[in-house]
């Protein structure tokens, strides 16, 4: 069985061949990336991944028989479960009418890493509408800001333009009551003047009086 006879094989559990197709590619891509990482990959009842060191070592050239040296590497390393194993071996008859041949992991058996990267993987394989969803929320998210924004402005413009007309206003009022002011002062000094303009005829007449009594003393 290939990867393609594999995805038809799921596909009527996961509801269609492209769900399984990235089911598949999901679960596949977390366990190589998990290994690779050093994590070990452990599901009940089927068996585990992990990445094994090899030291540096002599083989054989299988053609030549000629002795070889082999550089240090790391290799991948898949363990059956137990449950795999007696399946294989006969010991455990395969269930039949639907049910899975591995029973359902429970919580946990996925260890370390590889549990959350499993999981992360198949998330985001099988809820693109998830995504979709969460895009559109924040693009509302940002119209909503948008607009709040605009609105401020708005707010800040008006309560400017209301700031600079009270000061026109209030400078107007300032401007006619110090002319008020200047009219009513010169007001009050105009008739000092006239007053002092009347004055004058009477010294005349006093010089007059004076000269005719002159006049009289000298007959």
């Amino acid at each position: 069985m290939n990867k393609a006879q594999l995805v038809e094989a799921i596909a009527d559990k996961v509801g269609g061949r492209q769900q399984a197709a990235e089911a598949v590619d999901a679960v596949l891509d977390a366990i190589v990336r998990a290994t690779v990482a050093g994590d070990r990959v452990s599901v009940t009842g089927f068996g585990s991944f992990e990445k094994v060191d090899r030291p540096a070592r002599y083989a054989r050239n299988p053609q030549t028989g000629e002795r070889v040296r082999v550089k240090k590497t790391s290799v991948p390393r898949f363990r059956a479960g137990q449950g795999f194993k007696d399946l294989v071996s006969g010991s455990k008859k395969l269930p039949r009418g639907g049910e899975v041949a591995v029973k359902k992991a429970p919580k946990g058996s996925l260890t370390g890493g590889a549990s959350a990267t499993v999981k992360k993987a198949v998330a985001k394989k099988a809820a693109p509408s998830t995504r979709a969803a969460a895009a559109k929320r924040t693009t509302a998210a940002a119209k909503k800001t948008t607009a709040t924004a605009k609105k401020t402005a708005a707010t800040a413009k008006k309560v400017t333009a209301k700031k600079a007309t009270t000061k026109s206003a209030a400078a107007k009022k300032t401007t006619t009551a110090k002319t008020a002011a200047a009219k009513k002062t010169a007001a009050k000094k105009a008739p000092a003047k006239k007053a002092t303009a009347t004055k004058a005829p009477a010294k005349k007449s006093t010089a007059r009086k004076t000269t005719a009594k002159k006049a009289t003393a000298a007959r």
